[in-house]
């Protein structure tokens, strides 16, 4: 893959703040960064620690449309007292009751694939799992991606920066002079934009991995919810009401972003139709399937009608502090989250410092959802 001919010029030039549709612009994009100062640091700023992960964006790649295919759920082959993932030399730390586990002791990197089956199970139940003083970042990216594909197909991103040779990793990058934060700021209340990863997809991501490689000294924190437990939170009658309903989840609008900012659309973009609510093929649960990055409208609703419901549970998802974890990032983490399951949000509250990430993303299966059943609500209720 030749290396990107889009030249890069100062932040400033972002659309940040801009809205398509409901989708609330994040991502710097191309022309997102300074070449020179992340490559080369100056005399206030190292340069990035991994230049091999420094996004491009190459205007001459184009990909197909994507094509179904059959997704192996792997938390179904794992063995569920966790004999690898827990074993006596990890020290387990739950962040809240209801999402979110730090794991320490482990290398991520080391696990057998009867230990990757246990990852996909444990992250399913707790999902969030976050593993510190990992050597994963340092592997080669082509490595890092053959551990990723046991999990699925990989998801190669229509606009996002990816390193070069290597479009099926995300490249989560702002450069030491970024300001895009504060620009957000100006237009809006919050840089907070709850959503799960690409449900416009036919299939959209399952087991995710999400590894540091230049963290801020303060801020730049991700934010995650549980959807399960969302949905658990609502009456029977609620419950019951949302089951039958499906919406429309679009990736129009971020094309269309990345297309005002001069950057790259590598596929054109695509609709699907959801359940609202989906249920996980290796624990059963139910989960709320909805976010306001993606889903446009309920099918078969009125507007006023869908907006309403829409709005009402994008309110219970992002009010749900009490069913959210707030993970910090340290030198050597590795996130790992299950999609399905769960939404996030970056907080921009770091500007003038780095903030790098890389991201594999395995697609999984079609959401699906199956029959209600009432179940007991937390206190009795």
């Amino acid at each position: 893959m030749a290396p990107s001919a889009i030249a890069v010029t100062p932040p400033s030039t972002i659309l940040v703040g801009r809205t398509f549709g409901n989708y609330k612009e994040q991502a710097a994009g191309a022309k997102g960064y300074n070449k020179k100062l992340e490559e080369e640091g100056d005399a206030h700023h190292s340069k990035a620690n991994y230049l091999n992960y420094l996004p491009g964006w190459n205007p001459d790649e184009k990909h197909a449309p994507l094509e179904a295919f059959e997704h192996i759920e792997h938390g179904l082959d794992a063995d569920g007292t966790f004999p690898e993932l827990l074993g006596p030399s990890v020290a387990r730390e739950d962040l809240t009751t209801t999402i979110g586990t730090i794991l320490s002791g482990i290398q991520l990197s080391k696990l057998s694939n009867a230990g990757k089956d246990q990852l996909a199970l444990l992250t399913a139940q707790r999902k969030v799992l976050v593993f510190r003083d990992q050597d994963f970042a340092s592997l080669p990216i082509a490595e890092a991606l053959k551990y990723g594909e046991y999990f699925g197909r990989h998801h190669v991103h229509p606009t996002s920066g990816a390193p070069k040779e290597h479009p099926e990793v995300h490249v989560v990058h702002r450069g030491v002079d970024d300001r895009s934060g504060e620009m957000l700021l100006q237009e809006r209340t919050s840089t907070v934009a709850w959503h799960s990863d690409v449900t416009y997809e036919k299939q959209p991501p399952g087991t995710t991995l999400l590894y540091i490689l230049d963290v801020p000294s303060t801020g730049g924190d991700t934010l995650f919810v549980n959807q399960a437990e969302a949905y658990r939170r609502l009456s029977p009658g609620f419950q019951q009401r949302l089951h039958g309903l499906q919406a429309l989840h679009s990736g129009i609008e971020q094309a269309q972003s990345a297309r005002a900012r001069d950057s790259i659309v590598r596929r054109e973009p695509v609709t699907s139709v959801h359940p609202l609510v989906r249920t996980h093929p290796a624990t059963g649960e139910k989960a709320l399937f909805v976010n306001p990055q993606f889903t446009r409208h309920i099918i078969g609703y009125k507007k006023e009608e869908s907006d309403t419901l829409l709005k009402f549970l994008y309110n219970h998802i992002a009010f749900g502090a009490d069913f959210q974890a707030r993970v910090k990032w340290a030198k050597g983490t590795v996130v790992v989250w299950d999609n399905r399951v769960t939404g996030h949000s970056a907080t921009l509250d770091f500007s003038g410092q780095r903030r790098h990430l890389a991201r594999i993303t395995p697609q999984a299966e079609e959401p699906y959802e199956t029959p209600f059943e009432e179940t007991t609500q937390p206190n009795g209720h």
